[in-house]
This record gives C-alpha cells, structure tokens and sequence, in this order.
C-alpha cells in the first residue's frame, strides 16, 4: 500500500470512527451509567465485531448484500429497529440503578453483533473493501489479502482507540449525572442521538 493509500486511509478512519454512531452512542451511555469497567467490554467487542465485518466484506459478503435488495433492507431494518429499541430503553433510565432494569446492559457477543447491524459500518466496509482492498489507485490491486490485513488492522485500532474515547467522556460525566434530573436529559440526549442515526439508516 502506497503512501498517499495509507494516508488517505488514516484520515478516512478517523472521520468515520470518531464521529457519532450507534457504537460511539452506546459506549458513552454504558460508561456513564456503570462505569467505565462495564463499557470497556463493549469498547473491546465493537472492534471485534467490525473486523469480523470488514473480513467478511472483504471476501464477497459485502458485494453479496450491496447486489441483493432484500439483503440489504434486510439489514437496513433491523439495523433501525434495534436503534429505536435501545433509544426507548435508554430514555426511560432516570437513575443509575434502573438502567439493568431498562436491559441497557449489552453483553460483549451483543457488541459484536451489533457491528452487523450498523449501517455506518457498513458503508465504511463497503468503501474501504472498493477503494482499498480490491483495487490500488484505481486498478485493480495484486495483493488484496495483503491489503485487507492491512486495513483491518487499521480499523481495529481506531475502533478501540474512538470508543474507549467515548466511554471515557461517559465515565468522567458519572459523578456530576448522579444529581438531580441530569442523568435523564443525558440519557434521553444519547436516545435522541440514536434514533436521529436510525432515521439517517433509513435513507442511506
């Protein structure tokens, strides 16, 4: 991989994995209402589940769903129906001590799957698999396993580094959310968010 690849790559992850998502949404939310110890399970399974996605990706799947309309809104609908859900749950959350009983509690196989879920993620697979996988300056590329190891290992270090980022802003909020109604605005904010995302999933 070329230089100018590698830095066009580096920008790309970074835009993509630091700015808002479902994942980034939810490690800040799980953080800030357990803890940073309890989000970092789920910091550690969303680069896991989006390697797994991108390898996929890599192998065919991704043009398998891109070719298939029913596959693609097949994911598309579950992807907003498990936004809208998680949303609701959240927003309901006004104390630390509810928030296991709003099942906001995702479990590190949940985190992973969760990737296959995420539009963003996709798209993100998507394009790096066209632009840097399977071809290499606009030709076609003569090492693409090389390739895809290479912008996995890429893309698992920026997802861990963006969500643990995420969840320690959550876990620095903890404290102050403690106080009167702050932990509910915070919590419906994030829900917002989340059901914002899954409104863009749908016209993506």
């Amino acid at each position: 991989m070329s230089p100018t690849e590698l830095t066009t790559l580096l920008l790309l992850c970074t835009a993509m994995s630091f700015s808002p998502g479902p994942s980034t949404t939810l490690s800040t939310a799980l953080a800030a209402n357990h803890g940073l110890r309890r989000a970092l399970s789920f910091c550690i399974a969303v680069p896991v589940g989006w390697t797994l996605l991108m390898l996929l990706c890599g192998l065919g799947l991704g043009a398998l769903v891109a070719g298939v309309p029913t596959l693609r809104w097949g994911v598309k609908l579950f992807g907003v129906a498990y936004m809208l859900w998680l949303a609701y749950k959240l927003s309901r959350a006004a104390h630390m001590n509810e928030v296991d009983s709003a099942r906001l509690n995702i479990t590190f196989t949940q985190g992973v799957l969760l990737q296959f879920a995420n539009i963003k993620a996709w798209m993100l697979a998507l394009t790096l698999t066209a632009g840097w996988v399977v071809n290499a300056l606009g030709q076609p590329a003569a090492n693409p396993g090389e390739r895809l190891a290479i912008v996995c290992a890429v893309m698992l270090m920026f997802a861990f580094a963006s969500n643990f980022a995420y969840a320690l802003l959550g876990a620095l909020l903890r404290q102050w959310l403690r106080q009167g109604r702050r932990l509910l605005m915070f919590n419906r904010t994030l829900a917002a968010v989340l059901v914002i995302t899954a409104a863009w999933m749908v016209t993506v």
